[in-house]
């Protein structure tokens, strides 16, 4: 079973402007990935789907991948 990465590690902080941590937790089509592959649990998921979707608007992170 996986264990959330915020839950177990108290100093991995969520921060929507570390742009490492978000891309993370983006596929390489640009979208958020879901709970069951991440292993976070709800709360945490909840807090990273808005997390990203505000980087996303600051243009932190992408809608989309632009490789190709």
């Amino acid at each position: 079973k996986k264990v959330c990465r915020f839950c177990s590690d108290t100093d991995f902080v969520m921060d929507y402007k570390d742009q490492r941590m978000m891309q993370s937790f983006v596929s390489e089509h640009g979208k958020i990935v879901p709970r069951r592959i991440s292993g976070n649990c709800a709360t945490h998921q909840r807090k990273l789907t808005s997390a990203v979707k505000r980087a996303r608007n600051l243009a932190i992170v992408g809608y989309v991948s632009l490789g190709g």
